[in-house]
């Protein structure tokens, strides 16, 4: 029973940290979106955009891919 309430509180620790850092991340994102904005990020050459009369579609593919990088350089090298 003992072996089970501790990984249990490793798990709850995991959690609080995971939704911790989600919250600064999306606080910060909202804070710096209209420096952001002015980037060009969702408008870049490879970004998918389809209009016609009444409908529209919009497929961030190449900010996505950037987004991705950035996101996983700064997480491989935060969890050293």
């Amino acid at each position: 029973m003992g072996e089970e309430k501790a990984a249990e509180l490793v798990i709850k620790k995991i959690m609080q940290k995971l939704l911790i850092t989600l919250g600064i991340i999306l606080l910060t994102v909202g804070l710096l979106w209209p420096v952001l904005s002015k980037l060009g990020l969702g408008r870049l050459p490879g970004d998918i955009i389809i209009r016609r009369e009444g409908f529209s579609f919009y497929f961030p593919i190449t900010t996505m891919i950037i987004v991705s990088i950035v996101l996983t350089l700064i997480f491989r090298f935060w969890g050293r």
